[in-house]
């Protein structure tokens, strides 16, 4: 069937890595270069802003035509040698089949590209008029838990709905105070892309992503904004990299710097490389490496490139003997403690000006790690009376005898960060350098040492470093944490890692959301935690089921005198608003478990509300010689009205298929709010960051699985750590804050 059509050819299978892009080949890929460019777009008074922008994504060269004499709502008409095409949803597929189209713009795979067509037919929809507000509202629905349209990528379907709705007057109506804050959240999140905002601002009166985020959200400020441009970028030429130290998990502010190198690079078509700083063997392991890696497949984040540090040792050696040929380095054996302090005080060494030939012997011992070689230390010749002491003669090499995990014994002597960094980013094509704005004095010295090196240029891009109070994100004081046994490990859910924060039940669409809100603030501040919970909650809220607990020690029995006999079960929805979280079977019976709480503050004779079931009187109250309550009786009132009652409690049947639980709630580790550097970390720990209790749960908990988050009613939301198994071996529950004050 495939000769008997001019038009169609079915596409090569991709093989290998998908880093590379390899995209199907199509008959109309086969027409002169000449021929595809022969395209001419006309269209009225409204520029179809969703085809002009995957028309400069695809790379796709158009002739654009504007006549305002045409009706504001004429289709845009793309006019080529062969024919003609109208309407945006077959202009926009033309252009992705016809382009050269970025990884997954189109879809990955079939699935997604069917699913991106779907929404290419939803676009006549969002058109001005009686159902735009319906439509919103579905998109509003839809994107809760998600980033883009199709899959964890930014594709044709995100561009499509965003020029549908882009400086559409009625569509700024209906989001106005944030009525649709997920569809608003995605709207101005993809209005930054700078493709986007570049024919935004071209070809409307008011860019739709200038709206600040201070406005979007009532008022509150939220952090920074990606409407930044990097300097000197190029469409499909920028390279960022995230360089992790592999000696350590990933912490919250390193998932900050990985997502912003990931968005600049999808936002700029560009590469980027994740690559492992592993210039010291002592601190570096195997394992922190392969979490890393986890980490980053978490956060959907996928390199173009994984490399090494190590992969450029020889190189990097090679350099060092060329600057000390050059007389731009040299080799110093003035201790440690010493050489820290004359650099503090502007004082030169008695080394810095030893012949190139004393230098090269020394830097010979130093490549062999021999005894007169671990004396030294190889140091660059910038200026030591700079008033920016990163200048003073920082030090380039060191040597180190441990084995390394990538390269075991072969090295002896091992370049620094500062002397790493600017030859191998500019070595592996590195455009732009991402760093935290707090190590702003180490930018001119990262520029001095490509300088010396005689290498390309990068050039850097600060942002602020992420400061959460009551919060450790040094590394070595979490190793310190680890080490004395006072967390499980570097997974710990009090821990700000990726891993320990996930486990806690953070998700991770909230994570993300929180981060990319930060953009390119510069800011410092300490941030509360409350925040970035309180959108989780936002995300967790619809969809997680409900289940009811009662602590286990302090459970008062409420004998209901008019209680079913025998015991009655009814199947009643797990969420109320949400049916795909699916059933769950309640037991009703005679004899019922309240929480103490409850318990004590109600009187005899009151109403109260039993949740799902009715309302019912108290009776009777028995208290024991401290006064505490240890027992109430009852009568069923289900005629009653529950806006009536002041008490709606949740309860438990009495019955032996209950559930035990460990309710974990769980604190900051230092009780400082704003740690500093030198602080000790020993007499900050909070003692008591980790509170157990034990509880009952419905008997539909023991279906909970592992990593799964719930609603306990009228107590909290937790994440299951481990399942229930039986008898004495209970499930454990981690409570997830909500972003409101704990009481």
């Amino acid at each position: 069937m495939v000769g008997q059509h001019s038009n169609i050819l079915i596409p090569r299978r991709r093989t290998g890595d998908h880093s590379k892009r390899e995209k199907p080949t199509y008959l109309w890929d086969l027409r002169s270069k000449e021929q595809r460019m022969a395209a001419t777009l006309r269209f009225g008074q409204a520029a179809p802003l969703a085809v002009l922008s995957a028309a400069q994504i695809c790379e796709v060269p158009l002739e654009v035509s504007s006549d305002k004499a045409l009706p504001r709502d004429s289709p845009a008409v793309l006019e080529l040698a062969s024919g003609e095409l109208s309407g945006t949803s077959t202009l926009l597929r033309y252009l992705a089949r016809a382009g050269t189209t970025p990884f997954g713009f189109y879809g990955p795979d079939a699935l997604e590209a069917t699913q991106v067509d779907q929404w290419l037919d939803f676009l006549p929809s969002l058109a001005a008029g009686g159902g735009l507000s319906a439509a919103c509202t579905y998109l509003d629905d839809y994107l809760r838990l998600r980033t883009f349209f199709v899959g964890n990528l930014f594709s044709l379907a995100d561009v499509g709905v965003w020029g549908a709705v882009a400086g559409n007057m009625q569509f700024a109506s209906l989001t106005k105070g944030n009525k649709l804050p997920h569809l608003l959240r995605w709207f101005h999140f993809i209005s930054a892309h700078p493709v986007l905002k570049g024919i935004a601002e071209q070809h409307t009166r008011k860019p739709p992503a200038s709206k600040s985020a201070e406005q979007s959200t009532g008022g509150k400020k939220t952090g920074g904004s990606f409407e930044v441009e990097l300097k000197d970028a190029k469409m499909g030429e920028v390279v960022t990299r995230f360089p992790p130290e592999p000696s350590g998990y990933l912490h919250i502010g390193h998932a900050k710097a990985a997502l912003l190198n990931d968005y600049f690079a999808k936002a700029y078509k560009g590469k980027l490389i994740v690559r492992f700083d592993d210039t010291n063997p002592s601190k570096e392991k195997d394992e922190f490496e392969q979490s890393i890696i986890e980490d980053l497949k978490t956060l959907g984040i996928t390199a173009d490139q994984v490399t090494h540090t190590s992969d450029w040792f020889d190189d990097l050696q090679k350099m060092g003997r060329k600057l000390i040929d050059e007389g731009k380095m040299y080799v110093d054996d003035t201790p440690v403690d010493q050489m820290r302090k004359e650099r503090m005080d502007g004082i030169v060494s008695a080394r810095r000006d030893a012949s190139i030939e004393n230098n090269v012997e020394l830097w010979q011992e130093m490549l062999k790690g021999s005894e007169r070689g671990l004396e030294c230390a190889a140091r660059f010749k910038m200026d030591m009376k700079h008033n920016n002491k990163a200048l003073r003669d920082p030090v380039a090499f060191r040597c180190n005898l441990t084995p390394h995990h990538q390269t075991g014994t072969k090295y002896k002597c091992y370049p620094t960060y500062d002397c790493a960094c600017p030859f191998v980013d500019a070595v592996e094509g590195v455009t732009h350098a991402l760093r935290t704005s707090e190590y702003a004095d180490r930018d001119a010295q990262f520029k001095w040492v490509q300088e010396l090196m005689g290498v390309r240029k990068v050039h850097i891009w600060e942002y602020s470093r992420m400061n959460f109070v009551n919060t450790v994100l040094s590394k070595r004081k979490l190793q310190w944490f680890v080490d004395q046994g006072f967390v499980e490990g570097w997974n710990d859910p009090r821990f700000p890692t990726v891993q320990g924060i996930i486990r806690r039940g953070m998700q991770v669409e909230a994570l993300r959301e929180f981060i990319l809100s930060q953009g390119a603030s510069k800011n410092l501040n300490f941030m509360e935690w409350d925040k970035i919970w309180t959108i989780n909650k936002k995300l967790i809220d619809p969809v997680c089921a409900r289940h009811t607990a009662v602590l286990a020690a302090t459970k008062v029995p409420l004998v209901l005198s008019n209680g079913p006999e025998p015991p009655t079960v009814v199947i009643i929805p797990r969420h109320k608003k949400y049916p795909d979280a699916g059933k769950k079977a309640t037991t009703m019976t005679k004899t019922l478990w309240l929480d103490a709480a409850d318990a004590e503050v109600v009187s005899e004779g009151e109403e109260v509300t039993l949740m799902d079931w009715g309302n019912c009187f108290i009776r009777g109250i028995e208290r024991n010689s401290a006064g505490t309550v240890t027992a109430l009786t009852g009568e069923l009132h289900l005629e009653g009205l529950v806006k009536n009652t002041k008490l709606k409690t949740t309860w438990l049947p009495q019955i032996e298929d209950l559930v035990e639980m460990t309710l974990v709630d769980l604190g900051h580790l230092v009780t400082k709010k704003k740690l500093e550097e030198d602080d000790d970390i020993a007499d900050l720990v909070n003692q008591d960051s980790k509170v157990s209790i034990a509880a009952l749960g419905d008997a539909n908990c023991r279906n909970i699985k592992q990593g799964e988050v719930i609603q306990l009613e009228r107590r909290g939301y937790y994440r299951c750590d481990s399942v229930y198994m039986g008898p004495g071996r209970p499930m454990v529950l981690f409570n997830i804050p909500d972003g409101r004050e704990k009481k």
